[in-house]
C-alpha cells in the first residue's frame, strides 16, 4: 500500500479524490509502485503514472508523461485521464510485477498463496522465479488477489489480509474466503464476485 503524508492541489478537489486513489491503491496493489509519497501533488502523480506505462499499462493516460504542466489540463480532461488508467489497472494483469507482490505478502505462508491460486507449490515458485511463464488463467487469477488484497490493506496489515483468508464469516454465510477460491476458478464467478465486494467495502469503511 503507497504511504501518503500530505495532499495537495489538483488532488485535494472532491471530484478527483476518489479516481486519484483509486489509480494508487491498485499501483501498490500490483506491485508496480512502491515508494512512500511525502507529498501528493501532480509531480509525485506524474512519476507514478511513468512506473504504471513502464509496465505498458494505461498508454491512453501517456499525456501525464508528456512535458506539460498542471496548467495546462482543464478538471475535466484531468478527471476522464485518472479514470481511464484506474480502469485500465483494473483490467490489465501483470503478473512479473504482481508476483513479486503477493510472493512478498504471503511469504510466511507460501502453500497458501499457492492454494488460493488453485495451483502447487511447485508450479507457484516456477512462476514466480520466470523459470516458466504464468499460463493466462493463472495471470488471471494472481491479478484478482492482488486487486482483492490491495482492498483489504486498507483495514487490515499483512498479517491480518493473511487471516482474513482463514476466517469465517456470516456475510459469506459462515464460510471462510478461501472455501470460495478453490480449484479452477475465475474471477467474475458469484464466489469471488462476493470477496470483491466484501473487501470493498471494507475499505470504504476503513476510509471513513
Amino acid at each position: 500500500m503507497i504511504q501518503i503524508q500530505s495532499v495537495e492541489e489538483p488532488f485535494k478537489e472532491p471530484e478527483l479524490v476518489g479516481a486519484t486513489f483509486g489509480v494508487l491503491k491498485r499501483a501498490g496493489a500490483m506491485g508496480l509502485y512502491n515508494k512512500a509519497i511525502p507529498r501528493l501533488d501532480f509531480a509525485a502523480f506524474r512519476d507514478v503514472v511513468r512506473s504504471v506505462s513502464r509496465a505498458g499499462i494505461g498508454r491512453e493516460a501517456e499525456l501525464f508523461t508528456a512535458t506539460r504542466s498542471l496548467k495546462d489540463f482543464d478538471s475535466g480532461e484531468l478527471l476522464r485521464s485518472i479514470e481511464r488508467l484506474k480502469d485500465a489497472l483494473e483490467e490489465s494483469p501483470a503478473p512479473d510485477f504482481e508476483w513479486l507482490r503477493l510472493v512478498e505478502l504471503f511469504e510466511p505462508e507460501p502453500a497458501e498463496l499457492a492454494a488460493l491460486l488453485g495451483i502447487s507449490l511447485s508450479s507457484m515458485r516456477r512462476y514466480s522465479s520466470k523459470e516458466r511463464e504464468t499460463p493466462d488463467d493463472v495471470a488471471v487469477r494472481l491479478h484478482f488477489l492482488a486487486l482483492l488484497t490491495g482492498d483489504l490493506a486498507g483495514a487490515y496489515n499483512d498479517m491480518g489480509v493473511r487471516a482474513w483468508f482463514r476466517r469465517r464469516r456470516s456475510l459469506l454465510d459462515g464460510k471462510a474466503p478461501r472455501q470460495l477460491l478453490r480449484g479452477d476458478w475465475s474471477p467474475d464467478e458469484p464466489g469471488p464476485e462476493r470477496l470483491r465486494a466484501l473487501a470493498r467495502s471494507l475499505a470504504t469503511s476503513s476510509a471513513t
